[in-house]
C-alpha cells in the first residue's frame, strides 16, 4: 500500500481514521515485483496476490497541500478461505477500496498509520459465485526505503466478517519517487504490487 503517505486523523465516511502513510501507494509509478523476502511466509487459512492503484488529486509535490486520496485493491489470485472450489465458497479473488483527505507532500511520506479496512471477496470472473461476504480489519502499517524501493507491512486482525478472530499480514511494494516527480507536476497515481495472508 504504497498506502503510505502521512495522514491526520481522517474522517471517512463516520469513521475517524488516523491514517499514516500511503507509503506504498505514493511512491511511484510502475509495479514492482514484490522480492521473495518480502512474501508472507507459511500456509495461512488464505494467501492472496494482487495490486494495489493509488490516485491523488491533485498530485503531490514537495509542498504539502491537502490531497483527495483514492485506493483500489485488486486480489487476481487467492488461494485457501474455506472449500475446495469456487462453486463452494472458497475464496479465489477479492477487492478493497477506500477514499480519504489528507494534507501531505513528498518530503514526508515514511510514517506509521492505522486504519480500518474491508476486504470483499470473489468480485469478479465467470463461473464464480460472489460469496457475499467480507472481512473488516483493523491494521497498522509502517513503511522503510531499502534499495530504491519502499515497502510497506500492514498487520492486523479481523474482527468482523469472514476469517473473524484471525490475523493478517499484507506487504506492498514500489519504487521510491523521484525528485522530477516530485516538481513537475507532482505525482498524481501509483500501483504496486501486494500480497496478503490470513492465518
Amino acid at each position: 500500500m504504497f498506502l503510505s503517505v502521512k495522514r491526520a486523523a481522517v474522517a471517512v465516511g463516520k469513521r475517524q481514521l488516523r491514517a499514516g502513510a500511503l507509503v506504498a501507494a505514493l511512491l511511484l509509478g510502475a509495479a514492482a515485483p514484490v522480492p521473495a523476502s518480502a512474501h508472507p511466509r507459511g500456509s495461512g487459512l488464505l494467501q492472496c496476490e494482487g495490486t494495489e492503484s493509488v490516485s491523488y488529486q491533485p498530485g503531490i509535490t514537495l509542498r504539502a497541500r491537502r490531497i483527495h486520496v483514492t485506493v483500489d485493491g485488486q486480489f487476481a489470485s487467492c488461494v485457501g478461505g474455506g472449500g475446495g472450489d469456487e462453486r463452494d465458497g472458497g475464496v479465489k479473488n477479492g477487492s478493497y477500496h477506500e477514499e480519504f483527505t489528507l494534507v501531505t507532500g513528498c518530503s514526508n511520506l515514511l510514517e506509521g498509520f492505522k486504519s480500518r479496512r474491508t476486504y470483499t471477496w470473489n468480485t469478479e470472473g465467470t463461473g464464480l459465485r460472489h460469496t457475499g461476504d467480507s472481512s473488516t480489519a483493523d491494521i497498522s502499517g509502517s513503511s522503510t526505503a531499502v534499495a530504491g524501493q519502499v515497502v510497506t507491512q500492514v498487520t492486523g486482525t479481523i474482527p468482523y466478517g469472514r476469517f473473524r478472530g484471525h490475523s493478517l499480514l499484507q506487504v506492498i511494494v514500489l519504487p521510491q519517487p523521484s525528485a522530477l516527480q516530485c516538481l513537475a507536476g507532482g505525482l498524481t497515481g501509483v500501483t504496486g504490487a501486494t500480497t496478503l495472508m490470513i492465518f
